[in-house]
């Protein structure tokens, strides 16, 4: 479907979502056991360094963004493959609150579930990501229903499954929006991306997909070749999007953060909640802001996702410091 280009940070979208779909949205995507380890400090290649913490959590990209909207109180259904192992069970038990249509999740018996050795500089809560992802857990094209992709108000990908294209372009003929979460260049990711309709990448991605090694240059490339919404996720600095003809940088919220694992899942998640209500721009992403910038105040990707009113709250000083 076709979004607008917006002329300024009080304009809307005014999406016209499907009527009658069971799910607010469809997220097709990673899930991950993530094993979080708190360091005094980043450990310099052959030493030896205490653990200050560690926790086995829950986390993903796709899988973060639908707890945080099931917790906002939206109605979601998530799409993916899941390990047969004590890892895949961990997973599944994360969704077992009920709030998350988990029903058309495929079990993989054979395989590791997705997992990821995660390491916090203590002093400073960045975190350093190692990650392991077996071939048995990419779902493919040939494995999913449309009618099951279709479910949403929204679709939610991050690439990853190479059933992602094709997921895509169906929820494009059925007019449903469709956001991706891009870390890294994934295969067909030129063509992936002509059936987004909301593309918010991580800060390493415009450089890495144009070739273009200055950011702001490339952030420019890219929203030149590409025809819906564009924002860039910048941790601490907040985020940064194309209004009009000029790139406009929306500011984080300011605090030490423990750990900024699930913090641009959580970003991506809020900016969703904020698409749904029909929110202008600007507030949007102030709560984006906030949610992620709260979630950094907790260890692990979903078990910093705060109550509305709290992130509501924190919006609104993001609001009163512009």
């Amino acid at each position: 479907m076709k979004i607008k280009r917006l002329e300024g940070p009080s304009d809307t979208f005014d999406i016209r979502f499907p009527a009658g779909k069971r799910f607010d949205l469809v997220g097709f995507g990673t899930n991950s056991v993530d094993h979080v380890c708190v360091a005094p400090e980043y450990p310099a290649p052959g030493s030896k360094t205490r653990v200050l913490r560690y926790e086995m959590l829950p986390g993903g990209q796709v899988a973060t963004a639908i707890a945080f909207l099931s917790e906002m109180g939206m109605k979601t259904k998530y799409v993916g493959k899941m390990g047969g192992d004590k890892l895949g069970q961990f997973c599944m038990k994360s969704f077992a609150s009920g709030k998350v249509d988990t029903s058309s999740v495929r079990i993989n018996k054979s395989v590791r579930n997705q997992y990821a050795f995660i390491v916090i500089d203590g002093n400073s809560g960045e975190r350093t990501v190692l990650s392991g992802r077996d071939p048995g857990l990419d779902f493919r094209e040939s494995e999913l229903d449309r009618e099951v992709i279709c479910a949403g108000r929204m679709l939610h990908l991050d690439g990853y499954d190479s059933g992602s294209l094709r997921a895509a372009a169906w929820c494009q003929e059925a007019e449903i929006p469709v956001m991706i979460d891009l870390d890294t260049v994934v295969p067909n990711c030129r063509e992936l991306i002509g059936n987004i309709d909301f593309l918010i990448v991580s800060s390493n991605f415009p450089a890495e997909y144009t070739g273009i090694p200055d950011r702001v240059r490339a952030f420019e490339a890219l929203y030149r070749s590409y025809d819906g919404f564009l924002a860039v996720t910048l941790g601490a600095s907040g985020a940064m999007t194309w209004i009009g003809d000029h790139c406009v940088t929306f500011p984080a919220l300011k605090l030490d953060a423990v750990d900024t694992t699930g913090a641009g899942d959580v970003f991506h998640a809020g900016f969703i909640y904020g698409l749904l209500q029909n929110w202008p721009l600007e507030r949007i992403m102030r709560f984006s802001n906030a949610a992620a910038g709260l979630s950094c105040l907790y260890l692990g990707a979903r078990s910093g996702i705060r109550p509305i009113s709290e992130i509501l709250q924190h919006a609104e000083t993001l609001r009163q410091e512009d």
